[in-house]
């Protein structure tokens, strides 16, 4: 009889050590419960990893911040898989400890998560969040503050902001692959919001990345180069109106006079091309050729209006009488589109030449 009392006496420490553990699991299963969804073979899988979560946590039984860091990665991919994004990040910004070295990638996951579902006003304050108030973090040798700086300058957000994603993106990360285009469209933001002088800096700091693609301008380069070189220029060229322009061009054709001729082309984007040619891919500021080889001090006849096919923004005229292959110009005309000086805005220039009849 005494005997037994004294195995009693040491089984209830046992006893109480068991049911201790036993509501640890209990409450550690119920608190992770929400996330823990699928079949049975999912449930089950996602058991076993949230109790490795809980064991490798800052209260487990092994703290081990990158063992727990590899479990999360391994729940979230699941929950990714299976659809659940929305839950996958609520899963992730629960584990968002500041004494976690790993909690910049928990963030940055939760947040790409939320774009991946469609979410992107929820993951726009998240990237944000993690550049100004989280340390950068190399994950597979990727700087989780620059892949954030990127999907935040693709985003739908307003100019002012983008100016600011742009700007820290070219400051911290100025040997990035593609800091050419993001020079470049720092300063389509900067054009947006009526900051010339700094989106002609931006473009001016573009032009020798003249190799760099820029996704969703393909002419990027001739757009820069020539806007550059017309803010440069002394714009003396320009009219009023059409009408005016035509009349002068006109009276200089009559006459045969190449050099009266030249006064009233562009000098910033000039071009002299065939109709199958690009006009961007071939402008060039100074025509390759002499206007009075062509002339030779012969009248040049023009049409009495421009043709049909021109609008309120674009003009052409016919012309024929010039020497060599081709006896047939149009003549281009065009109203420029440059808000930076108001003095020009809106007024017109003769902005190139096409050789040839023009193809129906």
């Amino acid at each position: 009889m005494t005997g037994s009392r004294h195995l009693r006496r040491r089984s209830a420490p046992n006893f109480v050590l068991f049911t201790f553990l036993a509501l640890i699991f209990v409450s550690c299963t119920q608190e992770n419960s929400f996330y823990i969804q699928g079949d049975r073979v999912q449930k089950k899988e996602l058991r076993t990893l949230f109790s490795l979560l809980n064991e490798y946590g800052p209260t487990g039984a092994r703290p081990d911040n990158l063992a727990r860091f590899a479990t999360a990665r391994k729940i979230a991919a699941l929950l990714i898989a299976d659809e659940k994004k929305a839950l996958a990040a609520s899963f992730l910004l629960d584990l968002g400890d500041p004494e976690d070295e790993y909690a910049p990638w928990y963030l940055f996951s939760a947040a790409a998560a939320y774009e991946s579902a469609g979410d992107l006003p929820l993951a726009i304050p998240l990237y944000e969040r993690l550049i100004k108030t989280q340390p950068d973090l190399l994950v597979e040798g990727n700087s989780l503050h620059y892949q954030a700086l990127l999907r935040l300058v693709r985003s739908d957000a307003g100019p002012e902001r983008k100016i600011e994603y742009y700007r820290d993106l070219i400051v911290r990360f100025p040997d990035a692959e593609d800091i050419g285009a993001s020079h470049f469209l720092l300063a389509k933001e900067y054009e947006k919001t009526g900051q010339w002088k700094e989106a002609m800096n931006s473009y001016a700091a573009y032009l020798p990345y003249f190799g760099t693609q820029v996704p969703g301008y393909p002419d990027a380069l001739s757009y820069a180069r020539q806007l550059l070189e017309f803010n440069a220029s002394s714009k003396d060229w320009t009219y009023e109106s059409l009408e005016e322009l035509l009349e002068e061009i006109r009276k200089a054709l009559t006459l045969g006079s190449a050099r009266q001729l030249r006064r009233f082309a562009s000098k910033a984007g000039f071009f002299a091309i065939s109709w199958f040619q690009d006009s961007d891919m071939d402008a060039n500021s100074k025509v390759a050729f002499d206007l009075g080889q062509f002339m030779q001090g012969r009248r040049i006849y023009a049409s009495q209006t421009v043709h049909p096919i021109s609008g309120p923004y674009e003009a052409y005229l016919r012309t024929w009488g010039w020497t060599g292959r081709l006896d047939v110009w149009y003549l281009y005309f065009r109203k420029i589109n440059f808000p930076a000086d108001p003095a020009v805005h809106g007024r017109w220039e003769w902005a190139g030449i096409y050789f040839g009849e023009r193809m129906q």
